[in-house]
């Protein structure tokens, strides 16, 4: 209940956003017919139409969302016909009958108050449901993201159905108001026809705004600004520690006497193993066991794994089971090649499983990279924990889980670890920077004039001086909802930040060749404080999709711009981490 109120009020916040401008002339159109036979059903067609279609989209991959753009552009091709009727009325006596029978009827059923009414004014909400874009703020984003990972379920339905039941309401009460405005216009000016026609032209125009992009490029950019912190400020009150792992947060079972939380869900649906055959929980009775949930480029995940790599090695002569579970985010993580030659490159050699269809994620109940459950002997879930850190505690509980199990001799002391690169501890104090993602589905704090424009080629530039945690891109780029793709050599991005480390997932383009690029910070060669996948000159080049550490500060951590120029076209740009 919690959850469908929280997504209730996000969809109400829409109304504040501007990304809802391009819906309300469709809106406004009928708001001089009554409520209940016209706005009603139109407003009841649009928010089923959007909470069918994100619900495809969230759990039936990239099909749905193809299959929706061929419904945009008929709803594109419906709703200009119909402001054209409503801006040349006498037009539909010229058309061809069949057309008339149908377009008119739905169009010029404002005027009626017929059944027919309700049936037009539902197509028309459907149409309008298929071209609505409403910003994904953190509310929208948790109800999608949640989709994707537990999969398909009748609550991922019925969130954003109350998601979009929400911005049905802001709308119905703008179109009750803006119905009594429309009727005293009419009747003190005596311009009804003239009223329509405007109506008419702000129906193009908003044809034309949807029909260009410019409700998922600059309207969404806008609207995350404007109403991100208040969505967020929801998700805080009334669905805390949702989402996902925060850097150095950590979220643990009470120690001591270490309760029984659960019992070891099954191991079931992984796609494939690696480093062994398949495990079962039954199997493992007996065992002490330690399941990691990662994926390869997450950072968090990857200072995590010297830790875990180093208690397989010690315990696993007295009976402990590391498994790795490495569920992907980004879908080049799905690759099963790019995941062995990442647990090569990690030296990792126990048994992982490819979780790549969630449902050992599921079965877990699982909402963090990296998170770590310690199972006892008799296959009971004894201690949780979640995100880096709590390193020492964690091994004290595979001790004890151990000594409980009656092995006699657990090794004493705690592991030391001496990681570098990546895989080394974060500075925490001295990191204000987030992680950031440039598909635009998740993008924040994009500074290039004009936002993104989605999934088509555009030139982008960074005017000016960048705020802290302000980012941008420059040169001709295509900017998906996961990655952006350099099309041009010389292409860039530029990021102000404040951490000792800068790292940046990156991936060749589908040709898969080498992608070489230079780094400056504050427009000079990094020198001393290059990362390690680049050297002291800011030279480096891009072989896989991988996780690439460029800047390491050497001196003082202070405010810094990064620069990054791509010599090849064709890289892909997924996420900035920062430690």
């Amino acid at each position: 209940m919690t959850l469908l109120l929280l997504a209730y009020l996000g969809g109400i916040l829409t109304i504040v956003s501007p990304c809802i401008l391009p819906v309300l002339p469709f809106v406004f159109a009928r708001a001089d017919r009554p409520f209940v036979r016209s706005g009603l059903p139109m407003l009841a067609g649009m928010a089923i139409t959007f909470a069918l279609v994100a619900t495809l989209a969230a759990v039936a991959g990239g099909w749905a969302v193809a299959a929706n753009e061929y419904g945009r552009i008929a709803a594109i091709v419906l709703l200009a016909f119909f402001g054209v009727v409503l801006l040349f009325p006498s037009l539909s006596d010229h058309l061809t009958r069949p057309l008339v029978a149908l377009g008119a009827r739905m169009s010029q059923s404002a005027d009626q108050a017929e059944g027919g009414g309700i049936i037009a004014s539902i197509v028309l909400g459907v149409a309008t449901g298929l071209l609505w874009a409403p910003c994904a703020g953190p509310v929208l984003g948790l109800i999608l993201t949640g989709a994707a990972l537990k999969g398909a379920s009748a609550q991922t339905t019925f969130l954003l159905l109350a998601y979009a039941l929400g911005s049905a309401t802001s709308l119905a009460l703008a179109l009750l108001v803006g119905g009594r405005v429309f009727v005293l216009m009419k009747r003190s000016l005596g311009v009804g026809q003239w009223v329509r026609r405007g109506v008419g032209a702000l129906v193009l125009v908003a044809v034309g705004v949807i029909a260009m992009g410019l409700d998922t490029g600059v309207l969404t950019q806008v609207s995350l600004a404007s109403t991100s912190s208040l969505e967020q400020g929801l998700v805080d009150r009334l669905k805390p520690g949702s989402g996902g792992q925060t850097p150095g947060k950590t979220v643990t079972a009470s120690a001591g006497t270490l309760p029984v939380l659960d019992d070891m869900p099954p191991l079931d649906g992984a796609t494939t193993w690696l480093n062994s055959p398949p495990l079962t929980a039954e199997g493992l009775k007996g065992k002490v066991v330690v399941v990691d949930f990662w994926t390869y480029s997450c950072i968090n995940c990857l200072r995590a794994i010297p830790y875990v790599r180093a208690w397989a090695d010690k315990y696993k002569d007295q009976g402990l089971v590391v498994i790795g579970v490495h569920a992907p985010e980004f879908a080049f993580e799905r690759n099963l090649d790019n995941v062995r030659k990442a647990i090569a490159n990690l030296k990792i050699t126990y048994p992982v499983a490819i979780d790549n269809d969630y449902a050992i994620w599921r079965a877990f109940g699982n909402q963090y990279w990296p998170a770590h459950y310690f199972i006892d002997a008799k296959g009971r879930i004894r201690h949780e924990h979640f995100g880096e850190g709590s390193y020492d505690e964690s091994e004290r509980v595979i001790q004890q889980l151990l000594a409980e199990a009656g092995v006699h001799h657990v090794p004493a002391g705690l592991v030391s670890v001496a990681a570098s690169g990546a895989e080394a501890a974060s500075d925490t104090q001295d990191d204000r920077s987030p992680e950031t993602y440039i598909g635009f589905e998740r993008a924040e704090h994009f500074a290039s004039p004009g936002g993104a424009a989605g999934d088509k080629p555009h030139d982008y530039t960074v005017g000016g001086s960048l705020e802290l945690n302000q980012w941008g891109l420059t040169g001709n780029w295509t900017v998906g909802g996961e990655k952006a793709t350099s099309n041009n050599k010389d292409d860039g991005i530029v990021f102000r930040f404040h951490a000792r480390d800068l790292h940046l997932v990156l991936g060749p383009g589908p040709e898969g060749g080498p992608v070489h690029f230079r780094v400056t910070v504050d427009g000079a060669a990094p020198g001393d404080s290059h990362g390690t996948d680049i050297d002291a000159d800011g030279d480096g080049v891009v072989t896989g999709q991988r996780l690439y550490q460029l800047v390491r500060q050497a001196g003082p951590v202070k405010d810094r711009t990064f620069e990054i120029h791509f010599l090849d076209p064709g890289v892909q740009a997924f996420a900035f981490t920062f430690g």
